[in-house]
């Protein structure tokens, strides 16, 4: 029978069978406008602007994006604060703010835009990308994962464990995470996973390679909490409890406050990972003693190597010690220079390192598209309909509402930092108001909760983006498991905080 004599119904239901196939394709890409559209098309909320409640649409828009991922993230945020630019006059910016004398809609809301790009966090990501790429091109990773193989290979589980002391022996004395997890500890353990043939962006990532990764950014984030140095944003919430309550703590007060669950929390944790996201590759005593044949073909360390060495140690140091006078971020791209001038990487080699440039994209344009959601007062509005719902409450109930709401606002800031600086204010002025409130255990709550809530997004830390651009977590597990370790993280902190802080 000739083409064109086919029966009707055939053709039919052939046609019918490519609809739906394009309906399938184009529902991811469907999904993210739709939710948009539809949020923006309900009332705004009482109390809260109208161009602040679809700026909110949008926002959740984008992240619907990052959910699906119907393209790829830096793509979709992209769009988003593009699409926020050129609506700016009806999502950004309020009725007074446009009526104001000499105000340029056009060139704030590029500036808005483009904002993101001189984020110190934004350039800190690039130079960790970078460092990782001089571990590959020197083959110093390959050599440093190789001798972590044979020490500890011939059980997965036990290469878990070794990541996490290895996070945790670092953190008390680096006050970025992103340097830490994301720069010191990420470009050595991406050279693991090939060694047992699992590769990024491929179906053998599950072999060992996601195991691994979830792994090293969830060890990252429970230090994040145990230790006032380990990160930035820790200090700053600190200094934000003694100017807005009056509470004083130590360096000594938070370890001592958060150690007993965080200790109990790292040594849980690679089992957990085990258990809820297992690796394919339970164990291998063959890899072990291939790796130290490897080894000992790859000869003695090189001039390369060692010169790398020596920037990675130097750049630790100056973690660790130069906070006062250079800035992480300056110390990255110092080391990113002279890794450059040494010839350790080429310009080029720094050009196609496509990672790097696409995850700089990423997040220079969703810290914008976070920021503004506190810009246009919903960070605000949100913090103070949370307030009028505890009003006239028990305190511990009170305290349980407050601090479960601080750790769930973090699916709206890109940034620890800013979520501190926006909501923690709020929060302990809300708290404090409250009649019996023990302040010094409720502000304890709050702020140790910084670091593990990170966990939550693919944008929620400085290391999230890295780990989330390794290739060997893609965003529906990424946003799976944040959703899961963030409540078995917050419930075994509230748990722990609501029975044993002290009161005063």
């Amino acid at each position: 029978m000739t083409p064109d004599l086919q029966p009707r119904s055939v053709t039919v239901r052939e046609s019918a069978r490519a609809t739906r196939t394009r309906l399938r394709v184009s529902s991811p890409l469907l999904l993210p406008p739709a939710v948009a559209v539809g949020i923006a098309l309900i009332p705004s909320p009482q109390g809260l602007a109208p161009h602040a409640w679809y700026f909110f649409a949008l926002f959740v828009g984008v992240v619907i994006g990052l959910m699906a991922e119907p393209m790829p993230g830096p793509a979709i945020s992209l769009i988003g604060v593009t699409l926020v630019t050129v609506l700016a006059p009806w999502v950004l910016f309020s009725p007074t703010e446009l009526n104001a004398p000499g105000f340029d809609v056009a060139n704030a809301s590029v500036a808005w835009a483009l904002s993101g790009f001189s984020n110190i966090t934004v350039w800190l990501i690039f130079g960790a990308f970078t460092f990782a790429l001089g571990y590959e091109k020197t083959g110093l990773g390959r050599r440093l994962a190789l001798l972590l193989v044979r020490a500890l290979g011939r059980r997965t589980l036990t290469l878990g464990y070794a990541i996490v002391a290895a996070d945790a022996l670092i953190a008390p004395f680096t006050p970025s995470s992103t340097a830490r997890t994301a720069g010191t500890v990420y470009p050595v353990i991406r050279n693991l996973p090939p060694l047992y043939g699992s590769m990024a962006n491929d179906p053998s990532s599950r072999l060992i390679g996601a195991y691994l990764m979830w792994t090293a950014l969830a060890a990252g984030a429970i230090t994040n909490s145990m230790f006032m140095t380990g990160m930035a944003p820790n200090l700053l919430a600190v200094e934000l409890v003694r100017k807005t309550i009056g509470v004083e703590i130590t360096w000594i007060d938070w370890f001592v406050s958060f150690a007993p669950v965080g200790i109990l929390l790292l040594l849980a944790l690679p089992w957990l990972v085990y258990l809820l996201y297992p690796p394919t590759i339970k164990e291998g005593g063959q890899v072990a003693t291939w790796a130290g044949d490897q080894l000992h073909s790859m000869g003695s360390i090189t001039v390369r190597e060692a010169g790398l060495a020596g920037l990675v140690l130097l750049a630790l140091l100056l973690w660790i010690f130069g906070g006062n006078q250079l800035n992480a971020t300056t110390t990255a791209l110092v080391v990113v220079g002279l890794m450059l001038l040494t010839r350790i990487v080429s310009w080029d080699d720094v050009l196609t390192n496509k990672q790097a440039w696409a995850t700089l994209v990423w997040f220079a344009t969703l810290i914008p598209l976070a920021e503004g959601l506190n810009r246009t007062g919903f960070v605000s509005w949100f913090a103070t309909s949370v307030a009028g719902d505890i009003a006239g409450v028990a305190p511990t109930l009170g305290m349980i509402v407050l601090v479960f709401a601080y750790f769930l606002s973090h699916y709206l800031f890109a940034s620890v930092t800013a979520h501190t600086t926006a909501m923690l204010p709020v929060m302990l002025a809300v708290g404090a108001a409250v009649p019996g409130m023990p302040v010094r255990k409720f502000s304890l709550m709050l702020i140790l909760c910084g670091g593990i809530m990170g966990i939550l997004t693919p944008y929620g830390g400085g290391p999230n983006p890295v780990y989330y651009g390794s290739g060997y977590l893609p965003s529906r597990d990424f946003w799976r498991l944040g959703a899961i370790f963030g409540f078995i993280f917050f419930a075994a902190w509230l748990s722990f905080g609501l029975r044993l802080l002290p009161v005063n």
